[in-house]
């Protein structure tokens, strides 16, 4: 958004008139155009169906540009960059989420060094190669791995953190990668498949969560899954209505994943007897995956097709570097 300077109001960003608002883009080496929706959006509106308009943008323009830049409203930025790194297909060019905690034409927005040093990074090549050939997110001088990423605060410039995998580059004076821990492409053709299901539902569990909450989200009808937001490692209550609850829902069908709601560390399924009998039932484990890639990952599966063992077998697979295995 863009804040006018008479009325204070918000209104879309105009991305024709990028020059305008930050002259600084026709410093950088780089030529930069825009594609904006018809409508803009908030992003907590975004849906499935900007997951796939994005990536059909990408597609079309695949070959005419180094990288891209995704200009996305922070609430939901994590989810679309963990969604997209699944869709896209052998991606070897950046595409790079940024944005703002404070609008375009407030003085003290962060939006034009985040822009400007998210073009820089989704245009900076070696030996004609990209340096970050994959979905990330910059903000506040720290570039993340779009899918290990989580939006932390709502008050502060470093609004996102991704607590369990190393950053991939940081902004100072020059810029700093980490190129380690940056994803190596395939040599194959680039190609997107937005098949997403979006028949999951998410039940946080809470200290004296009673049985009819629980039983209600595990038969939701026409539901295929649920992520249960467990304690610490993966741990739940041992209360043998909620076993059999869960155990009953596995057998009708239902996929149940567990993840954690420590934002670092993730699930061991078995390491405590609080997690055992839930392992031994066939929840699957989401191991140090955060929410927002569990959330996308599993649209993605179920969308795809997949089912029962071979669902667990490829939800625990580390496939674009969203989980530790």
């Amino acid at each position: 958004m863009i804040q006018e300077p008479e009325t204070g109001g918000l209104q879309p960003f105009n991305f024709h008139k990028l020059d305008e608002l930050i002259p600084e883009v026709k410093q950088l080496d780089a030529r930069v155009d825009s594609i904006s929706f018809k409508k803009p959006i908030d992003s907590s509106d975004v849906d499935q169906s900007h997951w796939e308009k994005l990536a059909k943008y990408i597609e079309e323009n695949y070959d005419q540009y180094d990288g891209f830049v995704i200009l996305h409203g922070s609430d939901t930025m994590a989810y679309t960059a963990s969604a997209l790194s699944f869709i896209f297909k052998n991606l070897s060019k950046p595409v790079i989420l940024t944005g703002s905690q404070l609008p375009i034409g407030v003085v003290r927005t962060d939006g034009k060094e985040n822009i400007i040093t998210a073009i820089e990074i989704a245009s900076d090549y070696e030996d004609d190669r990209p340096i970050v050939p994959e979905v990330a997110i910059y903000f506040e001088y720290q570039l993340h791995r779009g899918n290990r990423t989580y939006k932390l605060n709502a008050e502060h410039f470093d609004a996102f953190s991704s607590p369990n995998y190393p950053i991939l580059a940081e902004a100072g004076v020059r810029i700093m990668y980490n190129r380690e821990y940056i994803f190596r492409p395939s040599a194959e053709p680039f190609t997107i498949d937005t098949r997403l299901n979006n028949r999951i539902a998410i039940l946080s569990l809470f200290p004296g969560i009673s049985r009819h909450i629980v039983e209600a989200a595990l038969t939701i009808p026409e539901n295929e899954l649920v992520i249960i937001r467990t304690y610490g490692s993966g741990n739940a209550m041992t209360a043998r209505w909620f076993l059999d609850a869960l155990e009953n829902a596995i057998k009708r069908g239902l996929i149940i994943v567990n993840v954690s709601q420590c934002r670092g560390g993730g699930v061991l399924q078995g390491r405590y007897i609080t997690s055992y009998e839930l392992a031994k039932m066939g929840v699957v484990p989401a191991g140090d995956m955060i929410l927002e890639a569990a959330v996308a990952k599993s649209m993605h599966l179920l969308g795809i097709g997949m089912r029962g063992s071979e669902f667990k077998s490829a939800f625990m697979q580390n496939l674009k570097g969203e989980i530790t295995v």
